[in-house]
């Protein structure tokens, strides 16, 4: 567990479903910066609660889905401040400093800017634009690491239990208390979903399903047009 310069515990939740092959990875990166890790497994079968365990400080196991995922981290994490945190990405090297700052604000969430890794010029472009259009809306999705202070969150009753859409809808309620901090150093995350459905494919799905949602219609019809093999629990 770190403790920031002014006391201020920060947990990093990370909710996790069939992550073997890039769980270790993360998890020793975390557990070298001093964080509270909480990992909260969907029911993995591949050996991820294994190497899990080894690594963080707690393992929790939860319904399959990020909101239950998430919800049962928070339930368990110590810290005054949670940082939800995809499996596939990584926190830059200054996150610790770049959380020093959001501390002393009124600001009750933030989140950090995203890149996509890979090398393809079109990945920039996609983040500038993803980070862009975060900052005008103030809303965040799950790839930017979300944070928010616990009283906050416990007092919003955490992620509505939805099987997509869950950061926007969040987002939506917390950008009533106050505006997101934003913090510019990027989260690195995998731009596995862009390549194996196509960057262009996934950036009108994604388009498509954001403003289905904004017309009103369900994340539970949302979630059928969702390819499951890259939505995972991550």
């Amino acid at each position: 567990m770190t403790d920031l310069k002014t006391n201020v515990r920060l947990s990093v939740i990370v909710p996790v479903w069939n992550e073997a092959a890039a769980i270790g990875a993360l998890l020793q990166s975390l557990r070298a910066a001093g964080h509270e890790v909480i990992v909260a497994d969907g029911g993995s079968t591949d050996g991820t609660q294994d190497l899990a365990r080894l690594l963080c400080d707690q393992l929790v196991s939860a319904e399959l889905g990020r909101s239950a995922q998430m919800n049962a981290g928070a339930a368990v994490a110590q810290g005054d401040v949670l940082l939800f945190l995809h499996a596939d990405t990584q926190l830059p090297a200054d996150a610790v400093q770049q959380l020093q700052a959001f501390v002393p604000t009124l600001n009750v969430w933030g989140r950090f800017d995203v890149r996509l890794s890979g090398s393809r010029p079109l990945f920039r472009v996609i983040s500038w634009f993803m980070n862009k259009r975060s900052r005008l809306t103030g809303i965040c999705t799950g790839d930017q690491a979300m944070f928010v202070r616990r009283d906050a969150f416990e007092a919003l009753g955490g992620f509505a239990l939805q099987p997509l859409m869950e950061d926007i809808e969040l987002s939506r309620r917390l950008r009533d208390v106050s505006r997101p901090f934003c913090i510019a150093s990027p989260v690195t995350t995998d731009s596995r979903r862009w390549q194996q459905q196509g960057a262009w494919a996934t950036i009108v799905l994604m388009w498509r399903l954001r403003w289905r949602y904004w017309r009103g219609e369900s994340a539970e019809s949302l979630a059928q047009a969702y390819p499951s093999d890259v939505r995972n629990a991550e």
